[in-house]
C-alpha cells in the first residue's frame, strides 16, 4: 500500500525542488497555481521529473531529506536516471 510520493520538480529556472505529498498529482496542480511551497511560487511553472511511491510517512520524511541533501549534480543523475511513464 502506498502512502504518499516522494518527488522532484523542475521549475522554469531549472532548478530543482525536493518534496512529500499523499496525492501526487493534486500537488503538482497547486504547486502550478501559486498555492505549494513557498520556493516554488516564484519559480513556475514546475515539472514533475521524478517520484518514489513510499509506504510510510516516517520512510517519506527520511527519503526527502536524503534527497534534499544532495548536491544538484547527484540529483541530476538521479532525474536522468527515471522514466516518468
Amino acid at each position: 500500500m502506498t502512502y504518499g510520493y516522494v518527488y522532484i520538480l523542475r521549475c522554469a529556472d531549472n532548478s530543482l525542488y525536493t518534496g512529500w505529498c499523499r496525492n501526487l498529482e493534486k500537488r503538482v496542480i497547486l504547486h502550478n497555481s501559486g498555492k505549494g511551497a513557498k520556493y516554488t511560487r516564484a519559480k513556475g511553472p514546475c515539472k514533475l521529473v521524478y517520484y518514489e511511491e513510499i509506504s510510510d510517512m516516517s520512510e517519506a520524511l527520511k527519503r526527502e531529506i536524503s534527497i534534499k541533501k544532495l548536491s544538484k549534480r547527484k540529483k541530476e543523475e538521479l532525474v536522468k536516471s527515471f522514466k516518468i511513464n
